[in-house]
């Protein structure tokens, strides 16, 4: 991983540019939901369905861990497209949201933050640069490589990219699951007081959301 760079900051706060609320629901206490590709005993051990809150550094261990001991189930699982961002949910409980991204050269995702929510993500293969920032900070760059990851809390703001010339993918946890994620046009935009959580609302009709 390579020294943060830090970015100068215009110093004008706006409210985000637009939001995406989940529409999936959280399920129960002690209730899990995984990938059938990813159905393993090792998982249902380390997504720990009765733990209901995640600190940063347990999302960036789970993270790790996945990414380091299923390897192989990963591998058969991930797709690349070209052409739009693919990914996959690997598993959800009513405590943490686990997903599989991949980054086609190029692609990337929108500034945003996590509604409030702390998370994590570690690299699977390739490389990701995060341009990143916390409530009245100033925006910084970190580039992850194979293996490096990431917990953060609840206040981050950030855009992900692929900006290699090689596919990339990578895990990410983010808890409590399946907030709302707000977008901002510029992270030197991203208001100075950190975000409140909101809790996304319940109903039944599943939608995928943009993640990284």
């Amino acid at each position: 991983m390579s020294a943060v760079r830090q970015h100068p900051s215009n110093g004008n706060p706006t409210t985000p540019v637009s939001e995406y609320t989940p529409t999936e629901p959280v399920p129960a206490p002690g209730a899990v939901e995984m990938h059938p590709g990813l159905d393993l005993p090792l998982l249902h051990d380390l997504i720990r369905p009765d733990h209901l809150l995640w600190s940063p550094r347990e999302l960036r261990d789970l993270t790790s861990l996945v990414t380091s001991e299923l390897t192989g189930p990963l591998l058969d699982i991930v797709r690349v497209d070209d052409q739009q961002r693919w990914w996959a949910k690997l598993g959800l409980t009513g405590g943490v949201e686990l997903w599989l991204l991949s980054w086609a050269p190029e692609q990337g995702t929108k500034p945003h933050d996590h509604g409030g929510a702390s998370g994590s993500f570690s690299v699977l293969f390739g490389a990701l640069r995060e341009d990143y920032r916390y409530p009245a900070g100033p925006v910084r760059t970190v580039h992850h490589d194979v293996g490096s990851g990431v917990g953060f809390g609840s206040g981050r703001a950030h855009q992900v990219r692929n900006v290699s010339s090689v596919n990339s993918a990578s895990v990410h946890a983010y808890s409590p699951p399946l907030l709302p994620v707000r977008y901002y046009s510029d992270l030197a935009e991203v208001p100075p007081v950190p975000p409140q959580r909101i809790h996304a609302p319940q109903p039944s009709a599943p939608q995928p959301k943009e993640l990284g």
